[in-house]
């Protein structure tokens, strides 16, 4: 099959789902997604979305909280944009039908707004403890009534499709499109756009114990990176301080706002975790807190701390977090009358693809937003719910900017684009190479690549990953792709990203601490990390391996 549209958006996440809708007044849209549409990491976002809208905090408030969480590696201009225009992308959607959880007090009723790790004010806005799931809800019931946008479920992107790599030609390079994986039927079909918007995601199952849904294998920053679009502070990863521990919960998400409402870290023994280490204590930034209860485990040998919140009525627990109340009920925990276990986990990604204020890469008609994108915003680390005020802010600035510029090929249907070349690839009788390499990349990351890093560390994991990255190369060029095998691809150059930026990075900074280097260097690292994408020219056929 061979579609072409104006727009193709690839992820159905908010930042997907949300530019999808603005971008389909402007024309057609292809929306992507490797599984069914509200498949996402925004489902699973539970504290909610921080924004200025109560009288006693102010912008200035909010800037100075997300600039000292991004320990000076923060773009302060994308800082203040996206924290001034946060309110207005609320209004937006209240307008779309989200209705936020309020609370009726003397003066009316007014938003119900909670508190999160290095927040100085109240100021994230929620719908109970299922934030991420309702605006899912109501941003794809308006995808899916739209009349110019298409939505292809179980579709995988296997590569983007540029000038220069796919058509070998000298022009400037340009993305055209993507080929995409019908996963039903092993089809792999060419769309072409004049813009491609990657919404694809963080990539959290790099990691053996992660809080993201099984959906997030780092898939647009492999193919942006392989198409020549730059990558930025891949070694910055946001290791939520506290997952639930138990065998059957697959490090199901404890909220942050659940200490935000007063619950406190202790050891085993009883003893307060956090007493001492940081002024905010248990609101700390996720990094002190992660890493804290990191020694405590390593130190200890204890398997988990606890989360003690057992001081709130139960009445109070069920209606502020009526989600993650009954999940504890279900793995054998009352929060109300008992600590729950837990321990960190990966959560979120604070690099990835490089662009700017509009959600340009450097890679002319390809944006990338959400999880995917590299900002400016985060920093070092990450500032508990600004990531789907990210998505909101630039889902909007990449649609307005995307479908007012002209494209960079006018009509790219017109082109001689080749349609996907199988070569010489059979069906795989080997598939147990994808489960071993996926087990051991995640392994390898979880050991060498955590929490606390050392050199050493480091050079063992650069040393494994590039041995897996040449198994699945030939492996990738010999059989039928698959998605399974796509997302293996995508994960294990992912791995080796993160690797490489966390080499360059020696000092500790935010969320990569380095025991061969504890202190900061503003003087040599006070700046991005950036790695240049893939530049050398593309096969047209399967069958040609560029190695």
């Amino acid at each position: 099959m061979r579609k072409s549209y104006e727009f193709l958006v690839i992820g159905s996440g908010v930042a997907g789902l949300l530019s999808a809708l603005k971008l389909s007044q402007r024309g057609s849209v292809a929306l992507v997604t490797k599984r069914g549409l509200v498949d996402s990491a925004t489902s699973f976002a539970q504290g909610g979305i921080a924004a200025v809208t109560s009288v006693e905090d102010s912008f200035e408030k909010h800037i100075d909280d997300t600039l000292k969480a991004g320990d000076d590696l923060c773009d302060r201009t994308v800082v203040e944009m996206c924290v001034r225009e946060g309110p207005e992308r609320i209004r937006e959607l209240e307008r779309f039908g989200l209705d936020f959880s309020t609370r009726t007090t003397m003066n009316g009723t007014e938003y119900d707004l909670g508190r999160e790790g290095g927040h100085s004010k109240r100021r994230i806005l929620h719908v109970g403890d299922l934030t991420g799931r309702e605006v899912e809800k109501v941003l794809a019931q308006r995808a899916r009534e739209s009349e110019n946008i298409e939505i292809f479920e179980h579709h995988s992107a296997v590569d983007l499709i540029t000038l220069r790599r796919t058509l070998r030609t000298d022009d400037e390079d340009c993305c055209l499109g993507a080929y995409i994986l019908e996963t039903g039927n092993g089809k792999v079909h060419t769309f072409l756009a004049k813009a491609t918007i990657l919404a694809t995601g963080g990539a959290g199952k790099v990691y053996l114990v992660t809080s993201n849904p099984d959906v997030a294998t780092g898939d647009g920053i492999a193919m942006a990176y392989r198409a020549g679009a730059d990558v930025a502070n891949m070694e910055f990863i946001q290791f939520h301080p506290t997952c639930l521990y138990h065998p059957d919960a697959k490090s199901f998400l404890i909220s942050e706002a659940v200490r935000g409402e007063g619950a406190v870290l202790r050891t085993v023994g009883g003893k307060l975790l956090m007493q001492g280490v940081h002024p905010l204590k248990d609101l700390a930034p996720r990094d002190v807190v992660a890493r804290t209860i990191d020694t405590e485990l390593k130190q200890s040998g204890a398997d988990y701390v606890l989360l003690d919140i057992t001081h709130k009525d139960r009445s109070f627990l069920e209606k502020r977090f009526p989600n993650i109340y009954n999940a504890c009920l279900k793995y054998g925990y009352d929060m109300a009358n008992e600590p729950i276990p837990v321990v960190p986990a990966a959560h979120y990604l604070c690099g990835g693809i490089k662009v700017d204020k509009n959600g340009r890469t450097n890679l002319p008609g390809l944006y990338a937003i959400g999880e995917t994108s590299y900002t400016g915003l985060h920093g070092a680390n990450r500032l508990a719910s600004n990531s789907l005020l990210e998505a909101l802010v630039f889902a909007h600035k990449a649609a307005m900017d995307a479908g007012n510029r002209f494209a960079c090929v006018s009509h790219p249907e017109k082109l001689t684009v080749p349609d996907w070349d199988t070569g010489w690839a059979v069906d795989s009788d080997e598939s147990v190479l994808v489960s071993q390499n996926w087990d051991e990349i995640r392994r390898s990351m979880w050991n060498y690549v955590g929490i606390v890093r050392t050199a050493r560390r480091l050079a063992r994991a650069r040393r494994r990953i590039e041995l897996i990255n040449n198994e699945i190369r030939e492996y990738y060029w010999d059989f039928l792709i698959t998605s399974d095998l796509i997302e293996l691809r995508n994960l294990a150059l992912v791995a080796q990203l993160i690797v490489e930026s966390a080499l360059a990075r020696q000092e500790s900074r935010g969320l990569h601490y380095n025991l061969d280097f504890p202190e900061k260097d503003d003087q040599h690292y006070k700046r991005p990390t950036v790695l240049r994408g893939w530049r050398r020219p593309a096969t047209r056929k399967r069958s040609e391996k560029d190695g």
